[in-house]
Order: C-alpha cells, then structure tokens, then sequence
C-alpha cells in the first residue's frame, strides 16, 4: 500500500539522522517525537504507525482517499476493527489550551480528541495526552498494557537518542519473562487483569513516566515547524507578501460576515495567531455516518472483543459522553468532576476543528471527509449543509 511504503521511507529517514541528532534539546525531543509517529512496532500487530491516520500530505489527517470516500474512519492494527470516528488533524493541535471552563462564555475551552477529553491537565500538555490514547486503544493500535509501548520502544533505534533526552533510567525496567508474548496479544486486556505486564509498583512507575515522555515528544514534533509551519497563503496574505484573488476575497468576507463561519473558527484577533477555532464544542446537527464500519462491530470479534456493545443504535455522545460516562475505548484524563453537571448540554456537541490544512491534498481528486465521523465528503457538502 502507498500510504504505508511512506510511512516506512519517512521513517527510515528520520531514523538516519537520529545516529548524528541535532546539537540542541527542543530539536532532539522534535526528531524523536518524529520516529515514534512513524514507527509501526508500537502497534500490537506491528503494521500501525500513529501517521497511518496522520500523514503529511493531508495536514496530518487521513491519507486513503477510497477510506475517506467510504468508511470515514480507518482499521486498528487488528485490521477488522474502526474506530467510530474521523482522525482529526495533528497540525496545530499541540496550540489547544488545557481544558478549562471558562465562566464568560460559560463553556468549556481547550483540550484534543473530538470529544476534549486528552484535556493537558495531568501533563499540562493536551496533545501529548492524545498521543496516549491510540496505542492502547482496541480499535486503533491495540496494545493491552501502556508498558507494551515502552517495551517496544526499549527495542528500537532510537533509544540511545531517547535515553539522551530524558535519562539513562527510561528503560531499566525488569520486563516479565512473558512481556512479548502479553504484548503480542490485542487489547482489551482482562478485566481482572488491567496491567497484564505485572511490574513491581518502581518499574511500573518508570514505564509510566516513560511512556509520558514518549507522548511529550509526539507532540513536541506537532508542535515543530515541520507540521504546524504557519506557511499558508493566509499567511502570506497577513504579512503583506500576497494577495486574495478576487474569489478568494469574496469567500473571506463571507466568511467573516453574512456566512457567520467566524463565529467558531475564529480567524484570530489583536495578538492572537489565526487557528481558525475558538477551542469551544458545538453541534451542528451532523447526520449519522451509516457507513462507518463501527456500526457493524456490535458482535465479538475472532478474539472475542465487542467494539460496539449498542450495535446499529450507537450514538457518538461526543463532549457530553466523556463528561458523564468516560470514553468507552479510552481515557487519557480523567474528567473533573466540577464538570458532570455539564453533561447534558454537551451531548453531540464535538470539538470545533481548526481549518487549517482543511482542502490539502496530494492531487485535486483526492477525497477527503468532514466532520467527526466524516458524513461529509466535500468543502462544499459541508457548506451548503
């Protein structure tokens, strides 16, 4: 498949500078982030880097025309499970604020996941909490134990230059005997067993400190110029150094005018970079994605895993699911509990995507989808909707 010979040769590249690693820290933690979302063995089955939802050429969304075009959302490492929704862009995620609620607008701002709920309150830091999500969710890279993620990353090349970073103690764990196969076998784990790698209460501490860490520096590569370059036309056209053709102009007045798009996808004020998003929740009234394949996962799997437990009446909650209940797959951060009266007036309301990178594409019949479960498969279907 194209996307994943990608994936492989961007890696491999990035790992041939990792034997002579830039002279500074920041850039260091940037290169590392950089391998690790592109490295397919912290998946359970080996064959799902994060960037195979996250790629480039797309601003760091889905790369597969044809799964856009249909199923809008993508496989697991364990090929038969889809996750229930769309991936969300990578490009300037890392500038979400720590989720907060802020009283004025009496609304809840900041965090990552479409649902808020990776809110940066435990490390401060809200896409390093997404990049926590993934590896150890069933549906997407499948790993049954947090500790299977550093395992695999003790094995990689790119540990020298990790243990450089954050320290000689990274991975001077005691794995169990048994570590590869546990970490061979797909999640869910048991639910008498949460942490099937039994680590002594030290070691577990490190693996969880490390794999902190390993997610820090995901999102210090989102953060880097290379993904979130600030380089758009947009841009040129604030610094003086381009113009709007006349269309162009006349859709950027809509925009901030009659058409009200500004409301939510702010275009910046006095001192503010233009994100395109007021960092808020919203429900526009997005119809249901019949072909999301999720809707079918409400039978057990070949390992006996249910995806889905509610079938064909599944429906996505968004904020309003992680404020009461908790995300069903996974949950980076727990909700304060200041926030569960909020619940009700979250309900199918879903984070408000930057627009940023929102048409780029490798070629212009390059389909990509929109909204949280990608109902819409064109800029124009979602703005006439």
């Amino acid at each position: 498949m194209r996307v994943e010979a990608d994936i492989d040769r961007i890696e491999a590249e990035a790992l041939k500078r990792v034997g002579t690693p830039p002279d500074n820290q920041v850039q260091q933690i940037e290169l590392l982030g950089k391998v690790m979302l592109f490295d397919k063995e912290l998946s359970v089955n080996r064959n799902e880097a994060c960037a195979f939802c996250h790629m480039p050429e797309t601003g760091f969304t889905g790369p597969i025309s044809e799964l856009n075009r249909t199923t809008g959302s993508y496989p697991g490492s364990v090929r038969t499970r889809f996750s229930e929704r769309k991936p969300q862009t990578h490009t300037y995620a890392p500038l979400s604020p720590v989720l907060h609620y802020n009283e004025a607008q009496g609304d809840l701002v900041g965090g990552n996941f479409w649902d808020m709920r990776a809110t940066g309150r435990r490390l401060g830091n809200p896409a390093a909490e997404q990049a926590e999500g993934p590896p150890t969710n069933p549906t997407e890279m499948g790993l049954p134990d947090l500790a299977c993620a550093v395992y695999r990353a003790s094995q990689r090349p790119y540990r020298g230059l990790f243990e450089a970073v954050w320290g000689a103690q990274s991975f001077v764990i005691n794995w169990p005997a048994n570590t590869e196969d546990v970490c061979n076998n797909p999640g869910p784990p048991p639910a008498d067993d949460p942490a099937p790698i039994h680590l002594n209460p030290v070691d577990r501490g490190r693996a969880a400190a490390t794999f902190d860490q390993m997610a820090l520096s995901i999102a210090g590569y989102e953060a880097s110029h290379e993904v979130t370059a600030f380089s758009s036309k947009y841009d040129a056209v604030l610094a003086g150094k381009a113009r709007f053709t006349p269309q162009e102009q006349q859709g950027y007045d809509l925009f901030r005018g009659k058409a009200l798009c500004n409301g939510c996808h702010r275009d910046g004020g006095p001192g503010e970079d233009p994100l395109f998003t007021d960092f808020t929740a919203a429900n526009i009234g997005t119809p249901a994605n019949s072909d999301l394949p999720f809707y079918a996962e409400g039978v057990p799997d070949q390992r006996g895993y249910v995806a889905n437990k509610n079938g064909s009446s599944f429906v996505y909650p968004g904020v309003g699911g992680f404020l009461g209940k908790g995300h069903p797959l996974s949950e980076p951060s727990a909700v304060d509990t200041r926030w569960k009266p909020l619940e009700g007036q979250n309900h199918g309301r879903f984070q408000v995507p930057t627009l940023r990178n929102v048409d780029k594409r490798p070629s212009p019949d390059f389909v990509k989808d929109y909204g949280h479960n990608g109902y819409f498969k064109s800029l124009k279907e979602i703005v006439h909707f």
